[in-house]
């Protein structure tokens, strides 16, 4: 089996039963790394373990890193450079994170309410459900 995030082994998804307790790193989202205390990373349960890995995977590339499977990361790299007209680039803005987020068992479901563009800049905020509840990031 390929792991989504190798690090912390991501449990598969059981053909009978409901997902264990997801547990990740607390991830600090404005740094853009993991939280420690005490010289060792912060364990989080939960949706907010889901949530770290909600971040990491949609500003993880995906392909890139032979560490990471095929099935983990986004594309949204790919809009970077080409001429695409601006519809173009929020369809296929809303597909890459859509998909980023739907290769894990936790989210159920994942969806994009709002792109915007600030020059260059995306902006995109994407809503997820999971076994704990909905959330919201903003990306």
């Amino acid at each position: 089996m390929r792991e989504l995030f190798p690090i912390f082994p991501t449990p598969a998804a059981q053909e009978t039963g409901p997902l264990p307790l997801y547990t990740d790193v607390s991830w600090d989202v404005e740094a853009g790394r993991p939280r420690w205390a005490g010289g060792n990373p912060v364990i989080v349960t939960g949706k907010e373990a889901v949530r770290g890995w909600v971040w990491r995977a949609i500003a993880t590339v995906r392909y890139r890193f032979p560490v990471f499977s095929w099935s983990y990361g986004c594309e949204l790299e790919r809009l970077v450079g080409y001429p695409y007209q601006a519809d173009t680039k929020r369809s296929e803005a809303i597909r890459y994170v859509t998909e980023a987020l739907t290769v894990n068992p936790y989210i159920t479901s994942a969806r994009v309410s709002s792109v915007s563009f600030t020059g260059s800049t995306l902006h995109m905020t994407v809503e997820y459900t999971t076994p704990y509840g909905r959330d919201v990031i903003y990306v």
